[in-house]
């Protein structure tokens, strides 16, 4: 069976703080890791009220430290935000701290908007097109240094950190293709380009140094319940939480709402549809069902599943229900090919 991964937004609740959010993603990350997830990634968001993950390589090193196992790292970085040297020495730090455990992710948006991107960074001077320049600087400072190299990451020279583009467009489809790295589409929250993004990087991969062959990890929310009702109510926090964001009023996450659905607009409720068409909810066999057909109809090679789901108790829950269905399809690849054979 293809690696199931856990991206966490590291929610902040309504009513709650970043304390407690930080808290409970440890205890995911922990819980993930009994269940056999291979990786927990964390994403870069600022000025967003309902995402404690803004100070990235802080929360992984917490969440690295409370793991054993588990891969842990960035879902993403955003490049434009910070210079090139700057992360190497970062996530240098976090490989020598954790050898063989980390992964940076890199994508090109800026996380946030254009006034925030501005305190971010004090200038907007930066091209978001010279992306694929940053890419190939930064790889350079995790390679053994070279003689008459004038400017190393200590740490991060020659340590062991996996490298993947992230990307919701074709672009990082080709930044990671021609460089030969692996891929993590945004299918979660963006999943318009999801099949010419893929088609595109397996069409144009080149090997590497990094990676011998193509690996795209693709984003899918969701979340599970043991019936499908109450995993649609769930769901509710989720959208509205998707709603305001479109609104341009973001918030901490909000608790669960019954009736939501039938309160929405048609522009709303088109929306939410479009945006969540990567979406899985219900009890576990239609979490099942759901995992399946997506794997078939995108040849994922590797799932990173997501959950806004307001009680940490039912989030905790949901994962188990998305562990249980991943073995489950295994168990039926596994008798499959047993029959082939």
């Amino acid at each position: 069976m293809i690696p199931f991964s856990v991206l966490d937004l590291s929610p902040i609740l309504e009513g709650g703080d970043a304390g407690q959010a930080l808290r409970n993603s440890i205890d995911l990350a922990q819980h993930a890791e009994q269940l056999g997830f291979d990786r927990y990634w964390l994403a870069e968001h600022h000025n967003m009220p309902g995402i404690a993950s803004a100070a990235t390589a802080v929360v992984i090193a917490h969440v690295a430290q409370a793991t054993s196992t588990i891969r842990v790292g960035a879902g993403g970085v955003m490049l434009p935000n910070h210079a090139p040297l700057l992360i190497a020495e970062q996530f240098g730090t976090l490989a020598a701290l954790h050898p063989g455990r980390i992964d940076l992710g890199l994508g090109r948006a800026p996380g946030s908007d254009a006034v925030t991107a501005r305190a971010l960074r004090r200038t907007l001077n930066s091209d978001p097109d010279a992306f694929p320049q940053d890419v190939l600087e930064l790889l350079s400072y995790f390679e053994t240094p070279k003689l008459g190299q004038r400017v190393h990451a200590y740490p991060g020279a020659g340590l062991d950190v996996a490298v993947w583009i992230l990307g919701s467009s074709l672009f990082g489809a080709q930044v990671a293709a021609e460089f030969g790295l692996p891929f993590a589409f945004a299918s979660h929250f963006a999943p318009d380009l999801l099949a010419p993004a893929v088609q595109i990087y397996r069409q144009r991969f080149k090997p590497s140094a990094r990676l011998a062959r193509p690996h795209a990890m693709l984003g899918l929310s969701v979340i599970a319940a043991d019936t499908d009702a109450e995993a649609k109510l769930l769901a509710t926090s989720q959208k509205q939480a998707f709603l305001r964001l479109r609104r341009g009023q973001p918030s901490p996450l909000p608790p669960p709402l019954p009736g939501f659905d039938d309160g929405l607009e048609p522009m709303e409720r088109a929306m939410l549809e479009s945006v969540l068409s990567c979406a899985v909810v219900g009890s576990p066999q239609t979490v099942q069902d759901g995992l399946a057909a997506f794997i078939a109809r995108t040849g994922a090679d590797e799932l990173t599943i997501t959950a806004q789901i307001f009680d940490h108790t039912a989030r905790r829950r949901s994962f188990e229900i998305v562990a249980e269905a991943r073995s489950a399809l295994a168990q039926s690849a596994l008798g499959a090919r047993t029959a082939a054979e």
